[in-house]
Protein backbone atom coordinates (compact mmCIF):
# COMPACT_ATOMS: atom_id res chain seq x y z
CA UNK A 1 0.00 0.00 0.00
CA UNK A 2 1.49 3.55 -0.83
CA UNK A 3 1.33 6.36 1.27
CA UNK A 4 -1.55 8.04 -0.52
CA UNK A 5 -3.44 4.41 -0.16
CA UNK A 6 -2.71 4.44 3.31
CA UNK A 7 -3.34 7.75 4.61
CA UNK A 8 -6.90 7.49 2.63
CA UNK A 9 -7.23 4.07 4.67
CA UNK A 10 -5.97 5.84 7.93
CA UNK A 11 -8.99 8.77 7.54
CA UNK A 12 -11.52 6.14 6.90
CA UNK A 13 -10.38 4.20 10.19
CA UNK A 14 -10.72 7.03 12.22
CA UNK A 15 -13.95 8.31 10.54
CA UNK A 16 -15.20 4.47 11.65
CA UNK A 17 -14.27 4.90 15.47
CA UNK A 18 -17.39 5.91 16.29
CA UNK A 19 -19.33 4.30 19.36
CA UNK A 20 -22.12 3.00 16.94
CA UNK A 21 -21.69 1.50 12.83
CA UNK A 22 -24.15 2.38 9.79
CA UNK A 23 -25.16 -1.24 8.63
CA UNK A 24 -24.62 -1.51 4.82
CA UNK A 25 -28.03 -1.71 3.86
CA UNK A 26 -28.85 1.10 6.14
CA UNK A 27 -29.66 4.20 4.08
CA UNK A 28 -27.20 7.02 4.85
CA UNK A 29 -28.49 9.82 7.77
CA UNK A 30 -30.10 6.66 9.63
CA UNK A 31 -27.85 5.79 12.73
CA UNK A 32 -27.50 2.11 13.14
CA UNK A 33 -28.19 0.78 16.77
CA UNK A 34 -25.77 -2.39 16.55
CA UNK A 35 -22.35 -1.79 18.96
CA UNK A 36 -19.44 -0.91 16.45
CA UNK A 37 -16.51 -3.15 17.49
CA UNK A 38 -13.08 -1.36 17.98
CA UNK A 39 -11.38 -0.18 15.31
CA UNK A 40 -9.08 -1.97 13.93
CA UNK A 41 -5.58 -0.35 14.23
CA UNK A 42 -4.39 1.68 11.26
CA UNK A 43 -1.86 -0.03 8.80
CA UNK A 44 1.30 0.76 9.48
CA UNK A 45 4.46 1.99 7.13
CA UNK A 46 6.76 -0.35 5.46
CA UNK A 47 9.09 2.24 5.36
CA UNK A 48 11.64 3.33 8.54
CA UNK A 49 12.40 6.52 6.85
CA UNK A 50 9.94 9.12 6.09
CA UNK A 51 10.20 9.86 1.94
CA UNK A 52 8.43 11.36 -0.44
CA UNK A 53 7.32 10.16 -4.28
CA UNK A 54 10.20 11.78 -5.79
CA UNK A 55 13.07 10.57 -3.28
CA UNK A 56 11.53 7.02 -4.33
CA UNK A 57 11.75 7.87 -8.03
CA UNK A 58 15.36 8.29 -7.21
CA UNK A 59 16.04 5.19 -5.49
CA UNK A 60 13.99 2.92 -8.14
CA UNK A 61 15.71 5.06 -11.06
CA UNK A 62 19.65 4.00 -9.35
CA UNK A 63 18.00 0.37 -8.49
CA UNK A 64 16.91 -0.48 -11.84
CA UNK A 65 20.38 0.92 -13.16
CA UNK A 66 22.65 -1.49 -10.50
CA UNK A 67 22.87 -4.54 -10.87
CA UNK A 68 24.71 -5.19 -7.58
CA UNK A 69 21.96 -3.54 -5.81
CA UNK A 70 19.60 -6.05 -7.67
CA UNK A 71 21.91 -8.97 -7.04
CA UNK A 72 22.05 -8.31 -3.12
CA UNK A 73 18.38 -7.61 -2.89
CA UNK A 74 17.38 -11.08 -4.48
CA UNK A 75 20.62 -12.97 -1.88
CA UNK A 76 19.13 -11.10 1.34
CA UNK A 77 15.34 -11.98 -0.05
CA UNK A 78 16.04 -16.07 -0.31
CA UNK A 79 17.00 -15.60 3.27
CA UNK A 80 14.72 -12.80 5.19
CA UNK A 81 11.33 -11.46 4.45
CA UNK A 82 11.20 -7.48 3.80
CA UNK A 83 14.92 -7.04 3.19
CA UNK A 84 14.48 -5.13 -0.01
CA UNK A 85 12.63 -2.24 2.25
CA UNK A 86 15.87 -2.49 4.16
CA UNK A 87 17.47 -1.71 1.06
CA UNK A 88 15.87 1.64 0.50
CA UNK A 89 15.66 2.80 3.77
CA UNK A 90 19.37 2.60 3.92
CA UNK A 91 19.69 3.98 0.71
CA UNK A 92 17.35 7.11 1.45
CA UNK A 93 18.95 7.83 4.81
CA UNK A 94 22.29 8.30 2.99
CA UNK A 95 20.57 10.28 0.17
CA UNK A 96 18.04 12.68 1.66
CA UNK A 97 19.22 15.72 2.90
CA UNK A 98 17.70 15.50 6.43
CA UNK A 99 16.73 11.92 7.27
CA UNK A 100 14.43 11.60 9.60
CA UNK A 101 12.91 7.92 10.84
CA UNK A 102 9.51 7.44 11.85
CA UNK A 103 8.83 6.54 15.53
CA UNK A 104 8.40 2.75 15.89
CA UNK A 105 4.70 2.46 16.57
CA UNK A 106 3.80 3.86 12.91
CA UNK A 107 5.34 0.98 11.79
CA UNK A 108 4.19 -2.62 10.62
CA UNK A 109 5.44 -5.23 13.03
CA UNK A 110 6.86 -7.16 10.52
CA UNK A 111 9.09 -4.24 9.73
CA UNK A 112 10.07 -3.49 13.09
CA UNK A 113 13.49 -5.12 12.82
CA UNK A 114 14.29 -2.97 9.82
CA UNK A 115 13.66 -0.27 11.83
CA UNK A 116 16.01 -1.33 14.61
CA UNK A 117 18.51 -1.84 12.07
CA UNK A 118 18.09 1.71 10.10
CA UNK A 119 18.08 3.41 13.79
CA UNK A 120 21.38 1.77 14.44
CA UNK A 121 22.91 3.09 11.25
CA UNK A 122 21.92 6.79 11.52
CA UNK A 123 22.74 6.92 15.28
CA UNK A 124 26.62 5.37 14.57
CA UNK A 125 29.05 8.31 15.31
CA UNK A 126 30.41 8.21 11.52
CA UNK A 127 27.24 8.36 9.59
CA UNK A 128 27.53 12.07 9.56
CA UNK A 129 31.23 12.04 8.38
CA UNK A 130 29.58 9.43 5.50
CA UNK A 131 26.35 11.45 4.69
CA UNK A 132 28.50 14.61 3.67
CA UNK A 133 29.92 12.50 1.27
CA UNK A 134 26.44 10.93 -0.38
CA UNK A 135 23.68 13.69 0.60
CA UNK A 136 21.96 14.26 -2.82
CA UNK A 137 24.39 11.72 -4.81
CA UNK A 138 22.29 8.75 -5.75
CA UNK A 139 25.96 6.65 -7.04
CA UNK A 140 27.27 7.59 -3.56
CA UNK A 141 24.40 6.54 -1.62
CA UNK A 142 24.16 3.18 -3.43
CA UNK A 143 27.82 2.87 -2.84
CA UNK A 144 27.46 3.33 0.62
CA UNK A 145 24.37 0.39 0.59
CA UNK A 146 26.72 -1.79 -1.21
CA UNK A 147 29.30 -0.80 1.22
CA UNK A 148 27.04 -2.23 4.35
CA UNK A 149 26.39 -5.48 2.27
CA UNK A 150 28.28 -7.63 5.06
CA UNK A 151 26.95 -5.94 8.18
CA UNK A 152 23.35 -5.56 6.92
CA UNK A 153 23.37 -9.41 6.34
CA UNK A 154 25.01 -9.87 9.67
CA UNK A 155 22.33 -7.87 11.48
CA UNK A 156 19.56 -9.46 9.63
CA UNK A 157 20.63 -12.85 11.04
CA UNK A 158 21.33 -12.09 13.98
CA UNK A 159 17.44 -10.46 13.68
CA UNK A 160 15.43 -13.77 12.76
CA UNK A 161 14.24 -14.78 16.57
CA UNK A 162 13.21 -11.64 17.12
CA UNK A 163 11.83 -11.15 13.34
CA UNK A 164 9.26 -14.44 13.90
CA UNK A 165 8.09 -12.50 16.89
CA UNK A 166 7.53 -9.29 14.88
CA UNK A 167 5.80 -11.33 12.32
CA UNK A 168 3.96 -13.88 15.15
CA UNK A 169 2.51 -10.40 17.16
CA UNK A 170 1.02 -8.96 13.69
CA UNK A 171 -0.51 -12.33 12.68
CA UNK A 172 -2.13 -12.09 15.96
CA UNK A 173 -3.12 -8.17 15.47
CA UNK A 174 -4.72 -9.57 12.05
CA UNK A 175 -6.51 -12.32 14.05
CA UNK A 176 -8.32 -10.25 16.42
CA UNK A 177 -9.46 -7.93 13.92
CA UNK A 178 -10.86 -10.58 12.17
CA UNK A 179 -12.62 -12.51 15.28
CA UNK A 180 -14.14 -8.63 16.17
CA UNK A 181 -15.85 -8.36 12.11
CA UNK A 182 -16.83 -12.10 12.67
CA UNK A 183 -18.72 -11.89 16.09
CA UNK A 184 -20.36 -8.47 15.22
CA UNK A 185 -21.76 -10.38 12.23
CA UNK A 186 -22.93 -13.67 13.79
CA UNK A 187 -25.62 -11.93 15.71
CA UNK A 188 -26.95 -10.75 12.71
CA UNK A 189 -26.82 -14.02 10.67
CA UNK A 190 -28.71 -15.63 13.93
CA UNK A 191 -31.62 -13.03 13.48
CA UNK A 192 -31.98 -13.09 9.93
CA UNK A 193 -31.58 -16.53 9.51
CA UNK A 194 -34.90 -16.93 12.27
CA UNK A 195 -37.37 -14.32 11.29
CA UNK A 196 -35.47 -12.72 7.85
CA UNK A 197 -35.01 -10.00 9.78
CA UNK A 198 -31.81 -8.02 10.93
CA UNK A 199 -32.28 -9.17 14.46
CA UNK A 200 -33.70 -6.03 15.53
CA UNK A 201 -36.93 -5.10 16.94
CA UNK A 202 -39.41 -2.83 15.18
CA UNK A 203 -37.68 0.36 16.95
CA UNK A 204 -33.84 -0.60 15.54
CA UNK A 205 -32.89 -1.99 19.47
CA UNK A 206 -30.75 -4.85 19.09
CA UNK A 207 -31.70 -7.38 21.14
CA UNK A 208 -29.88 -7.40 24.76
CA UNK A 209 -28.22 -10.82 24.41
CA UNK A 210 -26.79 -10.20 20.74
CA UNK A 211 -25.36 -7.08 22.06
CA UNK A 212 -23.94 -8.29 25.13
CA UNK A 213 -22.32 -11.44 22.98
CA UNK A 214 -20.92 -8.58 20.23
CA UNK A 215 -19.75 -6.49 23.31
CA UNK A 216 -17.93 -9.75 24.94
CA UNK A 217 -16.39 -10.30 21.33
CA UNK A 218 -15.21 -7.42 20.94
CA UNK A 219 -13.46 -7.03 24.79
CA UNK A 220 -12.04 -10.41 23.82
CA UNK A 221 -10.43 -9.35 20.16
CA UNK A 222 -9.43 -6.05 21.92
CA UNK A 223 -7.00 -7.90 25.02
CA UNK A 224 -5.52 -10.17 22.10
CA UNK A 225 -4.55 -7.04 19.94
CA UNK A 226 -3.12 -5.19 22.68
CA UNK A 227 -1.22 -8.64 23.70
CA UNK A 228 0.28 -8.25 20.34
CA UNK A 229 1.32 -4.96 20.55
CA UNK A 230 2.87 -5.84 23.39
CA UNK A 231 4.49 -8.65 22.16
CA UNK A 232 5.65 -6.31 18.95
CA UNK A 233 7.47 -4.04 21.52
CA UNK A 234 9.04 -6.37 23.50
CA UNK A 235 10.67 -7.85 20.42
CA UNK A 236 11.56 -4.51 19.09
CA UNK A 237 13.36 -3.74 22.06
CA UNK A 238 15.65 -6.81 22.59
CA UNK A 239 15.86 -6.71 18.20
CA UNK A 240 19.24 -6.72 17.09
CA UNK A 241 21.55 -7.20 20.13
CA UNK A 242 24.80 -6.78 18.14
CA UNK A 243 23.36 -3.91 15.59
CA UNK A 244 25.44 -1.37 16.97
CA UNK A 245 28.61 -2.47 16.73
CA UNK A 246 27.72 -4.29 13.66
CA UNK A 247 26.52 -0.42 12.34
CA UNK A 248 29.59 1.27 13.30
CA UNK A 249 31.91 -1.26 11.54
CA UNK A 250 29.74 -0.52 8.46
CA UNK A 251 29.43 3.53 8.46
CA UNK A 252 33.33 3.72 9.17
CA UNK A 253 34.39 1.57 6.24
CA UNK A 254 31.68 2.99 3.47
CA UNK A 255 32.58 6.57 4.63
CA UNK A 256 36.07 5.77 4.18
CA UNK A 257 35.49 4.21 1.03
CA UNK A 258 33.22 7.32 -0.13
CA UNK A 259 35.47 9.34 0.93
CA UNK A 260 39.23 7.93 -0.73
CA UNK A 261 36.71 7.60 -4.11
CA UNK A 262 35.67 11.74 -3.94
CA UNK A 263 39.33 12.15 -3.64
CA UNK A 264 40.35 10.11 -6.61
CA UNK A 265 37.40 11.98 -8.69
CA UNK A 266 39.09 15.63 -7.41
CA UNK A 267 42.65 13.93 -7.80
CA UNK A 268 41.88 12.84 -11.36
CA UNK A 269 40.00 16.11 -12.43
CA UNK A 270 36.73 14.57 -12.81
CA UNK A 271 34.21 17.39 -11.83
CA UNK A 272 30.40 16.68 -9.94
CA UNK A 273 29.04 17.87 -13.45
CA UNK A 274 30.65 15.31 -15.45
CA UNK A 275 29.66 12.27 -12.35
CA UNK A 276 26.73 13.37 -12.73
CA UNK A 277 26.03 12.99 -16.82
CA UNK A 278 27.14 9.22 -16.22
CA UNK A 279 24.98 6.34 -15.65
CA UNK A 280 25.58 3.98 -12.69
CA UNK A 281 27.39 1.51 -14.35
CA UNK A 282 29.88 4.22 -16.03
CA UNK A 283 30.64 5.73 -12.63
CA UNK A 284 31.24 2.81 -10.93
CA UNK A 285 33.57 1.66 -13.76
CA UNK A 286 35.46 4.53 -13.98
CA UNK A 287 35.73 4.42 -9.72
CA UNK A 288 37.13 0.71 -9.86
CA UNK A 289 39.75 2.11 -13.02
CA UNK A 290 40.79 4.78 -10.45
CA UNK A 291 41.01 2.62 -7.48
CA UNK A 292 43.11 -0.45 -9.13
CA UNK A 293 45.04 1.55 -11.93
CA UNK A 294 48.45 2.49 -12.67
CA UNK A 295 48.71 5.48 -10.48
CA UNK A 296 45.59 4.63 -8.09
CA UNK A 297 48.36 4.96 -5.22
CA UNK A 298 49.20 7.96 -6.82
CA UNK A 299 46.07 10.50 -6.54
CA UNK A 300 47.25 12.60 -3.99
CA UNK A 301 50.34 13.75 -5.68
CA UNK A 302 47.99 14.41 -9.03
CA UNK A 303 45.73 16.48 -6.90
CA UNK A 304 48.50 18.33 -5.69
CA UNK A 305 50.29 18.90 -8.46
CA UNK A 306 46.99 20.43 -10.17
CA UNK A 307 46.58 22.62 -7.17
CA UNK A 308 49.88 23.98 -7.28
CA UNK A 309 49.39 24.62 -11.12
CA UNK A 310 46.10 26.58 -10.21
CA UNK A 311 47.65 28.74 -7.97
CA UNK A 312 50.86 29.57 -10.34
CA UNK A 313 47.97 30.24 -12.72
CA UNK A 314 46.51 32.57 -10.64
CA UNK A 315 49.65 34.55 -10.61
CA UNK A 316 50.79 34.60 -13.76
CA UNK A 317 50.62 38.20 -15.45
CA UNK A 318 50.57 38.12 -19.30
CA UNK A 319 53.27 40.14 -20.82
CA UNK A 320 54.83 41.28 -17.34
CA UNK A 321 57.55 44.18 -18.05
CA UNK A 322 60.11 42.42 -15.84
CA UNK A 323 63.11 44.15 -14.76
CA UNK A 324 64.52 47.32 -16.17
CA UNK A 325 67.90 46.79 -17.67
CA UNK A 326 68.33 49.53 -19.95
CA UNK A 327 67.02 51.42 -23.15
CA UNK A 328 66.73 49.76 -27.07
CA UNK A 329 64.91 51.54 -29.96
CA UNK A 330 61.73 50.24 -31.12
CA UNK A 331 58.05 51.35 -31.42
CA UNK A 332 56.40 49.97 -28.54
CA UNK A 333 54.34 53.11 -27.35
CA UNK A 334 52.98 51.33 -23.99
CA UNK A 335 57.46 51.67 -22.92
CA UNK A 336 58.60 54.86 -24.93
CA UNK A 337 60.77 57.36 -22.12
CA UNK A 338 59.66 60.36 -20.84
CA UNK A 339 61.98 62.42 -22.69
CA UNK A 340 60.56 61.03 -26.01
CA UNK A 341 56.74 61.93 -25.00
CA UNK A 342 58.09 65.18 -23.93
CA UNK A 343 58.76 66.11 -27.62
CA UNK A 344 55.03 65.57 -28.44
CA UNK A 345 54.65 68.96 -26.29
CA UNK A 346 56.10 70.81 -29.25
CA UNK A 347 54.40 71.39 -32.09
CA UNK A 348 57.95 71.67 -34.75
CA UNK A 349 59.16 67.49 -32.98
CA UNK A 350 56.03 66.13 -33.66
CA UNK A 351 56.71 65.47 -37.31
CA UNK A 352 60.12 64.53 -35.52
CA UNK A 353 58.35 62.07 -33.55
CA UNK A 354 56.29 60.61 -36.10
CA UNK A 355 58.88 59.58 -38.15
CA UNK A 356 60.71 58.16 -35.69
CA UNK A 357 57.55 55.85 -34.72
CA UNK A 358 57.11 55.26 -38.08
CA UNK A 359 61.05 53.87 -38.99
CA UNK A 360 61.15 51.94 -35.30
CA UNK A 361 63.73 53.99 -33.38
CA UNK A 362 62.23 55.45 -30.50
CA UNK A 363 63.98 55.14 -27.62
CA UNK A 364 62.08 52.32 -25.59
CA UNK A 365 62.97 51.16 -21.55
CA UNK A 366 64.47 47.55 -21.85
CA UNK A 367 63.51 45.56 -19.75
CA UNK A 368 64.09 41.26 -18.69
CA UNK A 369 61.39 38.90 -17.90
CA UNK A 370 59.55 35.74 -18.45
CA UNK A 371 58.48 35.52 -22.11
CA UNK A 372 54.73 36.08 -23.10
CA UNK A 373 52.67 32.84 -22.98
CA UNK A 374 52.61 30.36 -26.04
CA UNK A 375 49.39 29.98 -28.56
CA UNK A 376 50.13 27.02 -30.28
CA UNK A 377 49.82 23.26 -28.45
CA UNK A 378 51.17 22.34 -25.75
CA UNK A 379 53.21 18.66 -25.91
CA UNK A 380 54.30 16.45 -23.32
CA UNK A 381 56.76 14.07 -24.45
CA UNK A 382 56.59 11.62 -20.96
CA UNK A 383 59.88 9.08 -21.16
CA UNK A 384 58.34 5.53 -19.93
CA UNK A 385 61.87 3.43 -20.44
CA UNK A 386 62.24 0.79 -18.07
CA UNK A 387 64.73 2.92 -15.39
CA UNK A 388 61.52 5.14 -14.96
CA UNK A 389 60.16 2.43 -12.38
CA UNK A 390 62.58 3.51 -9.63
CA UNK A 391 61.48 5.54 -7.00
CA UNK A 392 63.04 8.04 -5.29
CA UNK A 393 62.22 10.25 -1.76
CA UNK A 394 58.53 9.03 -0.51
CA UNK A 395 58.37 6.11 -2.83
CA UNK A 396 57.17 8.31 -5.35
CA UNK A 397 58.05 6.56 -8.67
CA UNK A 398 59.78 8.66 -11.40
CA UNK A 399 56.86 7.75 -13.65
CA UNK A 400 54.12 9.12 -11.26
CA UNK A 401 56.36 12.46 -10.96
CA UNK A 402 56.02 12.57 -14.47
CA UNK A 403 52.78 11.73 -15.31
CA UNK A 404 51.68 13.99 -12.56
CA UNK A 405 53.17 17.22 -13.98
CA UNK A 406 51.58 16.14 -17.87
CA UNK A 407 48.46 15.74 -16.15
CA UNK A 408 48.79 19.15 -14.27
CA UNK A 409 49.91 20.70 -18.02
CA UNK A 410 47.18 19.11 -19.60
CA UNK A 411 44.78 21.03 -17.07
CA UNK A 412 46.85 24.31 -17.83
CA UNK A 413 46.68 23.69 -21.91
CA UNK A 414 42.70 23.50 -21.05
CA UNK A 415 42.57 26.90 -19.26
CA UNK A 416 44.68 28.44 -22.03
CA UNK A 417 42.50 27.45 -24.84
CA UNK A 418 45.29 25.54 -26.11
CA UNK A 419 45.50 21.60 -27.80
CA UNK A 420 47.12 19.48 -25.82
CA UNK A 421 49.08 16.39 -26.92
CA UNK A 422 50.46 13.62 -24.57
CA UNK A 423 53.28 11.66 -26.49
CA UNK A 424 54.19 8.41 -24.30
CA UNK A 425 57.75 6.92 -25.69
CA UNK A 426 60.80 4.94 -24.34
CA UNK A 427 62.92 3.29 -27.55
CA UNK A 428 62.65 4.44 -31.31
CA UNK A 429 60.20 1.75 -32.46
CA UNK A 430 57.85 2.50 -29.05
CA UNK A 431 56.01 6.03 -29.07
CA UNK A 432 52.04 6.45 -29.10
CA UNK A 433 50.35 10.21 -29.20
CA UNK A 434 47.38 10.88 -27.62
CA UNK A 435 45.45 14.09 -28.73
CA UNK A 436 43.81 16.84 -26.49
CA UNK A 437 41.99 18.85 -29.10
CA UNK A 438 41.04 22.63 -27.06
CA UNK A 439 37.77 22.66 -28.64
CA UNK A 440 36.50 19.25 -27.27
CA UNK A 441 35.85 17.80 -23.90
CA UNK A 442 38.32 15.08 -23.20
CA UNK A 443 36.70 12.19 -21.27
CA UNK A 444 38.31 10.88 -18.24
CA UNK A 445 38.77 7.03 -19.92
CA UNK A 446 41.33 9.10 -22.62
CA UNK A 447 42.85 10.69 -19.63
CA UNK A 448 43.12 7.67 -17.82
CA UNK A 449 44.59 6.25 -20.78
CA UNK A 450 47.47 8.39 -21.73
CA UNK A 451 48.56 8.20 -17.88
CA UNK A 452 48.42 4.63 -17.20
CA UNK A 453 50.51 4.07 -20.88
CA UNK A 454 54.08 2.60 -20.11
CA UNK A 455 56.06 0.95 -22.92
CA UNK A 456 59.02 0.31 -21.12
CA UNK A 457 62.53 -0.38 -23.05
CA UNK A 458 65.06 1.96 -23.67
CA UNK A 459 65.00 6.14 -24.52
CA UNK A 460 65.72 7.92 -27.82
CA UNK A 461 65.29 11.70 -28.05
CA UNK A 462 64.96 11.94 -31.69
CA UNK A 463 61.60 10.09 -32.48
CA UNK A 464 59.72 11.83 -29.52
CA UNK A 465 60.85 15.17 -30.45
CA UNK A 466 60.30 14.75 -34.08
CA UNK A 467 57.02 13.58 -33.08
CA UNK A 468 56.03 16.77 -31.46
CA UNK A 469 57.93 19.18 -34.18
CA UNK A 470 55.56 17.46 -36.68
CA UNK A 471 52.45 17.96 -35.13
CA UNK A 472 53.36 22.03 -34.58
CA UNK A 473 54.17 21.88 -38.20
CA UNK A 474 50.93 20.71 -39.22
CA UNK A 475 48.85 23.24 -36.61
CA UNK A 476 50.75 25.64 -38.04
CA UNK A 477 49.64 24.98 -41.64
CA UNK A 478 46.30 24.53 -40.68
CA UNK A 479 45.56 27.54 -38.78
CA UNK A 480 48.61 29.29 -38.95
CA UNK A 481 49.66 29.37 -34.81
CA UNK A 482 52.89 29.07 -33.97
CA UNK A 483 55.02 29.62 -30.92
CA UNK A 484 53.77 25.81 -29.52
CA UNK A 485 55.43 24.51 -26.23
CA UNK A 486 57.06 21.41 -25.98
CA UNK A 487 58.06 20.01 -21.85
CA UNK A 488 60.43 16.93 -22.67
CA UNK A 489 60.02 14.70 -18.87
CA UNK A 490 63.27 11.99 -18.98
CA UNK A 491 65.33 10.23 -16.53
CA UNK A 492 68.01 9.22 -19.46
CA UNK A 493 70.35 10.98 -21.70
CA UNK A 494 70.50 10.20 -25.09
CA UNK A 495 72.40 11.16 -28.47
CA UNK A 496 70.96 12.59 -31.56
CA UNK A 497 72.68 13.00 -35.18
CA UNK A 498 74.29 16.44 -36.14
CA UNK A 499 71.18 15.90 -39.48
CA UNK A 500 68.67 15.76 -37.52
CA UNK A 501 70.13 18.57 -35.00
CA UNK A 502 70.39 20.87 -37.59
CA UNK A 503 66.61 20.08 -39.06
CA UNK A 504 65.66 20.93 -35.22
CA UNK A 505 67.18 24.29 -34.78
CA UNK A 506 65.64 25.06 -38.28
CA UNK A 507 62.36 23.84 -37.27
CA UNK A 508 62.48 25.88 -34.31
CA UNK A 509 63.16 28.74 -36.32
CA UNK A 510 60.62 28.66 -38.46
CA UNK A 511 57.64 27.41 -35.73
CA UNK A 512 59.13 29.27 -32.89
CA UNK A 513 58.41 27.06 -30.44
CA UNK A 514 60.10 26.74 -26.90
CA UNK A 515 61.29 23.37 -25.08
CA UNK A 516 61.25 23.00 -21.84
CA UNK A 517 63.35 19.79 -20.13
CA UNK A 518 63.06 18.22 -16.77
CA UNK A 519 65.68 15.55 -15.50
CA UNK A 520 64.09 13.28 -13.22
CA UNK A 521 65.69 12.04 -10.61
CA UNK A 522 68.83 12.06 -12.83
CA UNK A 523 71.44 15.11 -12.25
CA UNK A 524 73.54 14.04 -15.26
CA UNK A 525 70.76 14.37 -17.69
CA UNK A 526 70.29 17.93 -17.17
CA UNK A 527 74.17 18.93 -16.30
CA UNK A 528 75.84 21.57 -18.41
CA UNK A 529 77.20 20.28 -21.73
CA UNK A 530 73.96 17.13 -21.75
CA UNK A 531 72.17 16.53 -24.66
CA UNK A 532 69.33 18.16 -23.04
CA UNK A 533 70.76 21.16 -22.63
CA UNK A 534 71.73 21.94 -26.00
CA UNK A 535 67.73 20.85 -26.93
CA UNK A 536 65.88 22.80 -24.41
CA UNK A 537 65.34 26.70 -23.37
CA UNK A 538 64.31 26.67 -20.33
CA UNK A 539 65.98 23.34 -18.38
CA UNK A 540 65.98 22.10 -14.57
CA UNK A 541 66.67 18.82 -12.32
CA UNK A 542 64.11 16.94 -10.21
CA UNK A 543 65.53 14.48 -6.94
CA UNK A 544 62.50 15.32 -4.62
CA UNK A 545 60.11 13.55 -6.11
CA UNK A 546 57.63 15.02 -3.04
CA UNK A 547 58.27 18.34 -4.01
CA UNK A 548 55.43 19.70 -6.79
CA UNK A 549 56.77 23.06 -6.40
CA UNK A 550 60.15 22.29 -8.39
CA UNK A 551 58.10 22.66 -11.68
CA UNK A 552 56.31 25.53 -10.61
CA UNK A 553 57.46 28.22 -12.97
CA UNK A 554 56.23 25.76 -15.89
CA UNK A 555 52.77 27.18 -15.14
CA UNK A 556 54.03 30.60 -14.75
CA UNK A 557 55.36 30.71 -18.27
CA UNK A 558 53.36 28.43 -20.53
Amino acid sequence: MDDDARADADADADADAEGTARRPDEPAGRAGTWPAPSAAAPAGHTGAVVADRFDRVVWHDIYGQSAALRELAGELGERHAHSADLLTDAFLAAYKAAPRLREAAEMEHSRLVNHRVVAALLDSPGFAELHRETVGDPFAAAMAVLAQAGALRQMLDDARPARDRDERADRARQGAGDAVTVGAEAPRQTGDEADGSDGSDEDGAVPGPAADAVRRTDGDAGDAARRAAAGAGQALAAAVPGAPAAARGAVARSAAGARKEAALMRAWGVGAGEQERMSFDERARLAERLRTGRLAEWAELIGRFRQMADGERARKVENATGELIGVTLGDDLSRVVPSELASLGLPELRAVFAARYAAGELMLYDSRGEQATGRGAVIACVDTSHSMYEAGPGGITREAWAKACALALLDQARQGGRDFVGIVFSAADKLRVFRFPAGRLAGPDRVLDFAETFLGGGTSYQRPLTAACELLEEEFNDSARRRGDIVMLTDDDCGVTEEWMRGWNEAKRRLGFRVFGVGIGAPRVAAAGSVLEALCDNLRSVEDFTDVHAAADLFRVI
